[in-house]
């Protein structure tokens, strides 16, 4: 179930493409799964049909989703997409956490707690 909050400062695009990242990695979706049309969707939460289309544009451009203007988007992730991107921005993660004061212990606890 996507969830979001029109009051927090995480734009509302940033969020449906978060929260489809999570129902993936929590076993809800899966490949092959079909989305909501845009129409439907934006119908569903009440908002715009550019923000799903920003949304599943940017999906598509990470390579999680694939766009069929005749059927609509389905999940069907790239396991092999830019090893490179995902490292560099676990990087860039990890350093932000460091400078905010997370020990290497704390982070390796937050990684093994998502993992589970």
């Amino acid at each position: 179930m996507i969830n979001i909050n029109t009051t927090s400062d995480v734009p509302i695009y940033t969020q449906i493409r978060n929260e489809i990242i999570r129902e993936i990695a929590n076993g809800n979706l899966q490949n092959g799964d079909e989305l909501p049309s845009v129409r439907q969707f934006a119908n569903d939460l009440g908002i715009n049909p550019m923000t799903i289309s920003k949304a599943y544009n940017i999906l598509k451009d990470e390579k999680i989703i694939v766009i069929d203007r005749r059927v609509g988007a389905k999940i069907c992730v790239d396991e092999d997409y830019s090893r490179n991107s995902f490292e560099d921005e676990l990087k860039l993660l990890l350093m932000e956490a460091k400078i905010r004061g997370k020990s290497q212990k704390d982070i390796k606890n937050i990684v093994e707690e998502i993992i589970k």
